[in-house]
């Protein structure tokens, strides 16, 4: 299908989603690198072609092309005019976002196998848990921390213990979240929602005012 949803959640700052629909071919209509070309051909499983194909859709629909994109050393996305960019791809959903500010992206299934995972990335958030949504609940801790372990810049850092969210409910569609390193100690505003049995989540700073 075409781009499933847009949100514009502050100035400058653009969030594109993509419902994965189509069938292969039909997504493979887009110019890619030869680069591109390459890593899309050694993929096995075309779950992953669609995701990467379907993403080269979204940057078109945000006004730009595949030769647009490239990775640093430690594999972060960026945008040849200095934009920021984050990317995501689960199953049937994938996303982009881009930015004047940092800013990072999740798109998450929500199952119910997190809840035996939930040790390993669940800290001082165990103390507002509740049985009632407990999976949406974890999914959206656990992409609001993948979407701000993809702002830091280094990695090495851990999901329980330095990157803590705020307590909310499932209904409150938004959250803080902080990024506490030795280099690095910085408060985010976190926003999430549902879409079709998936967690969509992303962060930007504080500093960066909703209402820009």
């Amino acid at each position: 299908m075409p781009l499933y949803k847009t949100i514009l959640p502050k100035k400058n700052t653009n969030v594109y989603i993509w419902h994965i629909t189509e069938p292969f071919d039909e997504l493979n209509t887009q110019f890619l690198t030869e680069k591109s070309i390459n890593r899309l051909n050694g993929m096995r499983s075309e779950v992953h072609q669609k995701g990467f194909l379907s993403i080269r859709h979204l940057l078109k629909e945000a006004g730009y092309t595949d030769a647009d994109l490239y990775y640093n050393g430690n594999g972060k996305p960026h945008l040849k005019d200095g934009k920021h960019i984050s990317i995501t791809h689960s199953f049937t959903f994938s996303g982009i976002c881009i930015s004047d500010d940092e800013m990072g992206i999740d798109i998450e299934m929500n199952r119910p196998k997190i809840k035996k995972i939930a040790h390993k990335f669940i800290g001082a958030e165990k103390l507002f848990l509740q049985d009632k949504n407990l999976v949406e609940q974890l999914t959206v801790i656990w992409g609001a921390k993948e979407s701000l372990y993809k702002i830091y810049l280094y990695g090495g850092i851990s999901f329980k213990k330095d990157i803590p969210i705020e307590a909310f409910s499932i209904n409150d569609g938004q959250t803080t979240g902080w990024i506490k390193a030795e280099d690095w100690d910085k408060k985010y505003h976190i926003f999430f929602e549902q879409l079709e049995g998936f967690t969509l989540a992303y962060a930007y700073p504080f500093y960066a005012n909703t209402n820009e």
